[in-house]
C-alpha cells in the first residue's frame, strides 16, 4: 500500500508549509503546558498543602514517616489531588480524541460525539444507575461496585450508537447523513427518558443528578481511576491503527475504499472507541461540553488535518484544557468549588461561536 500512502500524504499537504513547521513545536508546547498544569493542579486546594510536601507524603505512604503533617500531606496529595489530576487528564484527552475521530468520520470540523448519540446514551445509562442503583439495578451495583457507573455509561453509549449504525446501514454500507439525523432524534428521546428519571428521583438523587449533570471531578478517587484505566488503555492501543484510515477518509469514502481501506470496519471501530472514551468520561465527570468540538478544531487550524498530529495534539491540549478548567473551578470560590462544566461552557462557548462565525463567513480553516 505504499502508493496509497503517498496519495494520502499528498492530499494532506493542502495548507501552507508553515503548518508543517509548527507541528513538532505544537506537540512540545502542549506537553509542557500539560506538565505545568499537572503541577499546578497538584499544588492547588483549600488545605494550603503544596507540592513541596510530596517527599514527606510519599514517606508517610510507604510507612517511613509517622509525622502527622506528612500523613495529612499523603492524604491530600496522593489520595485526593493525584487521582483527580489523572482523571482530568483522561477526561480531557478522551473527549478531545473522540471529537477528532467524529470529525474525521463525518468530514466536518464542527462534528461532536453527541451527534451520533454517544453522549446522550451514556448519560441515560449513568442517570439510570444513579436513580435505580438501589432498586432495579441493585444486584448489578453490588457485583460491580465502583465499576458499575463507568460500565453502564459505556454500554449505554455503545448500545445507542450500535442501534444508530443499524438504522443507518443499508446493503452493508453506513449512510453518514442518516446516522447524523437519527442521532439527533435519538438524542431527543434519551433526553426525555433522562428527564423522566430525574422526575421520579428523590431529593438526594436529584441533587446528585443536578451536580453530576454540571460536570465535576470532586469525587475523584483511586477506585474511579482504576475503573476507567481499561478504557484509557484500549483507546491508546487502538488509535495508532486508525491514523491512516482517518487520513484516507479525508478524501471521501469512495476514495478511501480505492486506497484499500475497509471503510465500514473503520466506522464500526470509531463508533466503539468513541462510546468507550465518552462513556467512561461521562461516568466519572458528568457532562462536560465543548472539549470534543473546540480542541480538535483549533489543532486542525494550527497544524492541518493530518491525524498523525491531530490525534496526539488533541489529546494533550484536551487534557490541559480540562486541567485548567478544574483548577479554576477549585480556586474561584474557595473553599467551595464550581462545577467544571460551567467553567468549560464559559471558556468553550465564545470560542465555538467564533469558529462558527468564521466558518459561515467563508474563512477557510
Amino acid at each position: 500500500m505504499a502508493s496509497s500512502d503517498v496519495v494520502v500524504r499528498d492530499a494532506l499537504q493542502d495548507g501552507p508549509s508553515v503548518r508543517e513547521r509548527v507541528r513538532v513545536p505544537l506537540l512540545l508546547c502542549a506537553t509542557l503546558a500539560l506538565a505545568v498544569l499537572a503541577i499546578v493542579s497538584m499544588s492547588t486546594g483549600s488545605t494550603g498543602i503544596q507540592l513541596t510536601s510530596l517527599p514527606g507524603a510519599i514517606a508517610a505512604a510507604i510507612g517511613v514517616s509517622s509525622d502527622s503533617a506528612d500523613q495529612r500531606a499523603a492524604l491530600v496529595l496522593l489520595d485526593l489531588r493525584l487521582p483527580r489530576t489523572l482523571l482530568a487528564i483522561f477526561v480531557g484527552a478522551s473527549l478531545a480524541v473522540a471529537g477528532a475521530m467524529m470529525q474525521g468520520l463525518f468530514r466536518n470540523p464542527l462534528a461532536d460525539p453527541g451527534l451520533v448519540g454517544v453522549s446522550s446514551g451514556a448519560t441515560l445509562a449513568a442517570v439510570s444507575m444513579i436513580v435505580l442503583g438501589n432498586s432495579i439495578f441493585g444486584s448489578w451495583h453490588q457485583v460491580l461496585g465502583v465499576f458499575a457507573l463507568p460500565i453502564a455509561a459505556f454500554l449505554g453509549g455503545l448500545l445507542t450508537t450500535l442501534a444508530l449504525m443499524t438504522v443507518a446501514s443499508r446493503h452493508g454500507a453506513t449512510a453518514v447523513a442518516t446516522l447524523l439525523l437519527a442521532g439527533i432524534a435519538l438524542g431527543a428521546l434519551t433526553g426525555a427518558l433522562t428527564g423522566i428519571l430525574a422526575y421520579i428521583s428523590n431529593d438526594r438523587e436529584l441533587r446528585d443528578l443536578t451536580l453530576w449533570s454540571m460536570g465535576s471531578l470532586s469525587g475523584a478517587s483511586w477506585p474511579k481511576a482504576a475503573a476507567i484505566a481499561p478504557f484509557a488503555i484500549i483507546l491508546a492501543i487502538a488509535l495508532p491503527g486508525l491514523v491512516r484510515a482517518l487520513n484516507g477518509l479525508l478524501l471521501g469514502e469512495a476514495e478511501a475504499f480505492y486506497l484499500g481501506i475497509d471503510v465500514e470496519s473503520v466506522k464500526r471501530r470509531i463508533v466503539v472507541l468513541t462510546a468507550a472514551a465518552v462513556g467512561a468520561a461521562v461516568a466519572v465527570a458528568g457532562i462536560i461540553g465543548f472539549v470534543g468540538i473546540v480542541v480538535p478544531h483549533l489543532v486542525r487550524m494550527i497544524a492541518g488535518p493530518d491525524h498523525r498530529i491531530l490525534l496526539p495534539a488533541s489529546a494533550l491540549i484536551g487534557a490541559a484544557l480540562v486541567l485548567l478548567a478544574d483548577v479554576i473551578a477549585r480556586v474561584i470560590v474557595t473553599p467551595a468549588e464550581l462545577p467544571i462544566g460551567i467553567i468549560m461552557a464559559i471558556i468553550g462557548a465564545p470560542v465555538f461561536l467564533h469558529l462558527v462565525l468564521k466558518r459561515s463567513s467563508g474563512v477557510v480553516m
